[in-house]
């Protein structure tokens, strides 16, 4: 439930198109619903500015589907992550208009329009074509926390020429997400040419000793480079919704 879906109530109790019991079931949902599986915490788009984000890796498909009714019905926008093919499928039978992407396997059901309230661009950049669904990841998350974003996609630094092809997008971004696996020497290289924040995501993508990540993880927690924080590996979405908050600060000189 949004600040905007509750003032709407309001203004129809005060103009007499609501009874005060209508307007008490309406809100009783707040802070939280609960359902079988689930309380659902309708309260967050008030405190957080973003609604509950479902992760649907551990879920059965009857239990997002009963989830997402509920957060349909308060008016939110839907974000599910980690989402295989066989459960988008089936999801999709219950809600035909949600958009699912295979690659970075996120299901979104919007409810509305979403209008761009960020300050600037959220650039996107990721070291190789294989690191691409957790960037998409991190892109569609921004995105539907009203951003917006563009993408730098395969200039890891085997070949950097290709970094400083877009150089004009690196410099005029607010933020930016750097998505590296192997050696995850990229948000470094990044870090050290922008003036603004960067956020590092490693991912699982590497050979053996990359440890499914932790060397790109370690190596990015070592960085010397100011200003360069990291999430954990794989987690585009925390990447995106860390970018998304700070693309909507605001700093009064």
């Amino acid at each position: 439930m949004t600040p905007e879906v509750i003032k709407e109530i309001l203004q129809k109790f005060k103009a007499g198109d609501l009874s005060l019991q209508e307007v008490l079931e309406t809100l009783k949902r707040l802070p939280f619903e609960e359902i079988e599986d689930a309380m659902i915490d309708h309260h967050r788009t008030i405190r957080q500015g973003f609604p509950e984000v479902i992760y649907g890796e551990s879920k059965n498909a009857s239990q997002i589907v009963a989830i997402m009714e509920k957060m349909k019905e308060a008016q939110s926008n839907i974000l599910v992550t980690r989402l295989n093919e066989k459960k988008a499928a089936l999801i999709k039978d219950y809600f035909p208009k949600c958009d699912y992407d295979p690659v970075s396997r996120t299901l979104v059901l919007k409810n509305g329009d979403v209008a761009i309230t960020g300050l600037g661009t959220i650039l996107v950049v990721c070291a190789g074509t294989s690191d691409v669904p957790v960037a998409r990841e991190a892109v569609i998350t921004a995105e539907l926390m009203g951003n917006r974003v563009e993408t730098l996609f395969d200039v890891g630094i085997s070949g950097l020429h290709r970094l400083f092809y877009k150089k004009e997008a690196l410099f005029s971004a607010n933020v930016l997400i750097v998505v590296a696996g192997m050696e995850g020497a990229l948000p470094s290289v990044v870090g050290g040419l922008v003036s603004r924040p960067v956020i590092a995501v490693p991912t699982s993508v590497g050979y053996g000793v990359g440890i499914n990540g932790l060397a790109a993880l370690l190596a990015m927690l070592n960085s010397c480079v100011a200003g360069v924080t990291v999430v954990n590996i794989d987690n585009g979405f925390g990447a995106g919704y860390a970018a998304s908050l700070i693309n909507h600060v605001s700093i009064a000189l």
